[in-house]
């Protein structure tokens, strides 16, 4: 049986179960996501020479599906603590799939503010969730159709119109069982006219926890004037999997600051679609991957300029060692309607070793004249010239190798816009590359 067929099957079998476990606004997305799942297939990781993490071998595993939505007893007294030097978060989990707050989390979220479980949201505020959940998700892409198809719970950020939410909210997704196990993640993230907000989610694996899959779907809205720094980072198991949809509709004079960090990884694969679809938008998008071993990152990230006078920056970097892979693919649209837009792009990647591998394809795909766009990729290894002189200088060559690939992820690191967390994330890319687990504050997944 191929990987998607067994999750279409457990479907079939239990679409009732499905339901009664999940709010109506959700079952109600099911059908047209069964639908196109009919006779479809993962795509295929081989184009013209270019290779992207396979789907079908990271859903290929028998893992539990929590339909029935049996509790799972999860301790925040000795739950994974992401503490950052200088920030103070508004903090929940996601235990697989189940929104668990901290306590008195809802006291402290300013008036209007919702940041709570997708049931309990669909339950509330009906009208408000509705016309959005499911609206940017693509259900021609297959592993998003699978999403929608199981999904039974998530999470709602909403910052109403005007508001300018000073402290960052942090998601810290979290497996914890002693069963293989997938969980199906949604995530909807409003921000109304003229907002602004800070979001950290995170990935954490927790000790000696079996092969896990997320599957993830998030769908970011930014409405007229709003601002959202994003960052969505990673530090999980070799045995994980990961695979994550991001849907983002920015309107009129929006901004959008997003990062894409994975610091430690089995299988992953994240791809994002920012569809800017109003005048004078920003938007900045960052990424890079640390793999050693044998653990794969992979990164898609298209952008579709739909209207005139906006700017967009994109930079993904990579430092694989052993026999790590990396991908990465991606796609800057300027449709005829998107006069005076700015577009840039670039991966950078370096090999710490012979067998490390990685496959890079930047797009333009261009329809006006009155464009400045430009991308490139380029992949080697640490430049031999100046390691030569640091060693001239008296510097270890293991660390002067540390230092030279610090320094090459500093732009990307610099770019992350929550405060406190760029210093942090250099102390754990540090790690690291010292060969360390990299864990947040005081972690027992050390």
């Amino acid at each position: 049986m191929d990987a998607l067929r067994q999750y279409t099957d457990l479907y079939d079998a239990h679409r009732e179960a499905v339901d009664a476990h999940a709010p109506e606004l959700l079952n109600a997305l099911r059908p047209a996501a069964r639908e196109a799942l009919e006779g479809a297939r993962l795509p295929d990781t081989h184009t013209e020479g270019y290779e992207r993490t396979s789907l079908e071998e990271m859903m290929a595993p028998d893992r539990g599906v929590n339909i029935m939505r049996v509790g799972q007893a999860f301790d925040l007294s000795t739950a994974i603590r992401c503490e950052l030097p200088n920030v103070s978060t508004l903090q929940a989990y996601l235990v697989g799939d189940t929104f668990v707050p901290t306590e008195g989390l809802e006291r402290r979220l300013p008036e209007g503010v919702i940041f709570t479980s997708l049931a309990r949201a669909c339950e509330l505020w009906p009208d408000l969730i509705k016309p959005r959940l499911g609206a940017l998700a693509d259900l021609n892409d297959t592993p998003t159709a699978l999403n929608t198809m199981l999904a039974q719970d998530g999470v709602v950020v909403r910052i109403p119109a005007g508001l300018h939410l000073e402290k960052p909210l942090q998601l810290v997704n979290v497996f914890d069982g002693t069963e293989p196990q997938m969980a199906v993640r949604r995530l909807l993230v409003i921000v109304e006219k003229d907002a602004s907000a800070m979001l950290l989610t995170c990935d954490h694996t927790r000790p000696d926890t079996p092969s896990c899959l997320s599957l993830q779907v998030t769908e970011i809205w930014l409405d007229h004037g709003a601002q959202l720094d994003f960052c969505d980072m990673e530090e999980t198991s070799a045995d994980n999997a990961r695979c994550s949809r991001v849907y983002v509709s920015q309107h009129s004079s929006s901004q959008l600051r997003a990062n894409v960090v994975t610091l430690s990884c089995g299988t992953t694969r994240n791809d994002l679609r920012t569809d800017i679809n109003g005048e004078h938008c920003l938007t900045h998008i960052n990424g890079m991957a640390i793999c050693t071993e044998r653990r794969h990152a992979d990164n898609c990230s298209v952008l579709r300029h739909l209207h005139p006078r906006s700017r967009s920056r994109q930079l993904f970097k990579y430092v694989l060692d052993d026999y790590a892979q990396g991908a990465f693919e991606g796609s800057i649209l300027v449709t005829p309607e998107a006069p005076f837009t700015e577009a840039y792009q670039s991966n950078r990647n370096i090999l710490a070793s012979a067998t490390a591998r990685m496959h890079s394809r930047p797009q333009l795909e261009i329809y006006n004249d009155e464009v400045s766009c430009s991308h490139g990729a380029a992949t080697g290894q640490l430049d031999e010239q100046a390691l030569f002189y640091m060693r001239t200088r008296g510097i270890p060559e293991r660390e002067a190798r540390l230092m030279l690939m610090q320094a090459f992820m500093a732009d990307v690191i610099d770019s992350v816009a929550i405060p406190g967390l760029a210093d942090r994330l250099r102390h754990l890319v540090e790690m690291r590359f010292r060969g360390d687990t990299a864990v947040c504050g005081d972690c027992p997944a050390k």
